[in-house]
């Protein structure tokens, strides 16, 4: 069984639960409903308040705030609400992370993310898996991202939107409407094409990315209303990628989709 090693200075209240091999650095503060998975970091001048659950072997770097309240004007703050974190993510210094504003909801990160400095992740967001998230992006509530993304530095996403898998964001990127899987978005709401470089990194077959540059173009090239050409789409045959794109752009948020610039042709 692995010690816990806590620094004299930190604040855990009675009722916090650490799992073995738990690491907690200088001036450190963990609320009593907190609980944290065995062989977790959590730096010095982290704050973990009220209802935050974190899986095993997370690093909560220096100054990272995890469950304070949302900041919405007409929020409740007696309201019972969390922020569950899953395994193996990365949270780096001053990362801030708010609880949900809805009755018993939760602000969600799934496994293996690396949060760069600065990222603000709103009440009631919903991340996945393996996405990096880098230095000073600031997403709104309710904001919802897929796996394996990259949002460049100092994007900014609007509440109530989707960023599919494999999407990537430009830095300074302005998001306020749904970015499809796949898909590169940069400056307001533009597509720039597929994530070309990222599908072969994750090692998506030629034949998928083939499938997936046609059915891009039809979409966003074609002559007809998007409406029009996803029903005329439904007539082809799609590989399970190609359909999750397509049901992306069938079903958007409240928001709607981005589209590429007018008369720009996939690379």
């Amino acid at each position: 069984m692995q010690h816990l090693m806590i620094h004299e200075t930190a604040i855990i209240e009675k009722g916090a639960e650490l799992d073995d091999g738990v690491e907690v650095g200088a001036y450190a503060i963990i609320s009593a409903a907190t609980r944290i998975g065995a062989g977790c970091k959590v730096s010095a001048h982290a704050q973990l308040c009220g209802r935050v659950e974190i899986g095993p072997n997370n690093h909560i770097g220096r100054a990272v705030i995890i469950g304070g309240d949302p900041q919405d004007l007409t929020f409740d703050t007696t309201l019972k609400s969390g922020v569950r974190i899953g395994s193996g993510n990365d949270l780096r210094e001053h990362v801030t992370i708010h609880r949900s504003a809805s009755e018993e909801g939760w602000t969600s990160v799934g496994n293996d993310n690396f949060l760069m400095t600065g990222t603000h992740l709103g009440h009631d967001v919903t991340i996945g898996n393996q996405n990096v998230i880098a230095n000073n992006c600031l997403l709104a509530g309710h904001v919802s991202i897929e796996n394996r993304t990259f949002l460049g530095g100092g994007s900014g996403f609007h509440q109530f939107i989707n960023v599919g898998e494999l999407c990537m964001t430009q830095g300074n990127s302005s998001i306020s409407k749904d970015i499809p899987p796949y898909c590169v978005a940069s400056q307001l709401n533009r597509l720039v094409g597929l994530n070309v470089v990222g599908l072969r990194r994750a090692d998506m077959d030629p034949e998928t990315r083939a499938e997936l540059k046609h059915a891009y173009r039809a979409a966003f090239h074609s002559q007809l209303p998007l409406a029009e050409a996803l029903t005329a789409m439904k007539q082809e045959q799609w590989g399970s990628s190609a359909r999750h794109f397509l049901q992306s752009l069938a079903e958007p948020s409240r928001k709607g989709v981005c589209f590429p610039r007018p008369g720009r042709k996939i690379s």
